[in-house]
């Protein structure tokens, strides 16, 4: 006879059980989105034993782009490759981000084998994807991200309805990471000072107006994230008083669902807006011209 007052189930069946609790309280689209990183989780598995980095990291984005593409928006699309602005000369380094996400009404330069150049007035947001996140990786990303927010977009506007963010948004997705976001956080510090780029700051009237000057948000799969404070999108009460820049959440599923609402909300507007081509003009020399 088995006596079942003296067994403890394993700490994994606790930790499933959880998640199937969490899964019959909460919403369809949270249940929906948890399954989802559970998923991304599980198959980041298959390209584990190859031999090279480039062989386990590839797949890798190319299970998060197949997320994105079937549930954002169809008015924008999804690529791979460097952002230039009016001003970006030829061959100089550029960062080649994992994934790009541009409005499709807008031009590209193809550069062969799914490599793309974007306009900067284009590009909604990016995405470095990453097999575990470590200290140096936050770097490179922070480093990329404050690149692309220097870039200057050359539009004109007649009307915005909805949120438009002010500038480009920089996220990283990773697969694995520090148990705890605070370490996130610290790296994201860490890094700030290393490379001299500043903090936003910003009021409660001009926060949705204030861009971040690097990073917007790290996702680590069924750990947490860390987002700055600057979107519609916020998880603080109504009229409870600002403190610091960040939301940070030490969370088991919860990571994909925040990511994905707060592209949504990104792409999801109308924007009244066109490119200004003159500026790219400048730096192109056209020879005997004249007007007749």
């Amino acid at each position: 006879m088995i006596l079942l007052r003296h067994y403890a189930p394993p700490k994994n069946l606790l930790k499933v059980l959880k998640t199937i609790i969490d899964f019959n309280i909460h919403s369809m689209l949270k249940s929906h989105m948890a399954a989802i990183e559970n998923n991304l989780f599980s198959i980041a598995q298959i390209p584990a034993n190859s031999g090279h980095t480039l062989h386990r990291g590839t797949p890798r984005e190319t299970f998060i782009k197949e997320f994105l593409e079937g549930h954002l928006s169809a008015n924008v699309a999804i690529g791979t490759g460097e952002i230039i602005d009016s001003n970006s000369q030829p061959r100089e380094p550029r960062n080649q981000f994992d994934i790009v996400i541009y409005k499709k009404n807008y031009p590209k330069l193809d550069f062969g084998g799914g490599i793309s150049g974007f306009l900067a007035e284009s590009v909604i947001a990016t995405i470095e994807v990453k097999s575990i996140l470590i200290s140096n990786a936050i770097n490179q990303s922070l480093e990329a991200a404050h690149n692309a927010k220097l870039l200057i977009p050359n539009v004109e506007r007649s009307f915005q309805a909805g949120w438009v963010p002010p500038k480009i948004l920089n996220y990283i997705v990773a697969y694995n990471g520090p148990a705890q976001i605070n370490t996130v956080h610290g790296w994201i510090l860490n890094s700030h000072r290393k490379f001299g780029v500043s903090f936003p700051s910003w009021t409660q009237k001009n926060r949705l107006k204030t861009p971040g000057t690097a990073l917007d948000g790290v996702f680590i799969l069924n750990k947490g994230f860390i987002v700055l404070d600057n979107t519609p999108l916020t998880l603080r009460r109504q009229n409870e008083p600002a403190r610091g820049i960040y939301t940070m959440s030490d969370c088991l599923n919860g990571s994909i669902l925040m990511l994905f609402l707060m592209l949504q909300q990104a792409c999801d507007n109308i924007d009244g807006a066109w490119l200004n081509a003159t500026p790219y003009l400048r730096n192109a020399p056209f020879r005997n011209v004249n007007f007749v």
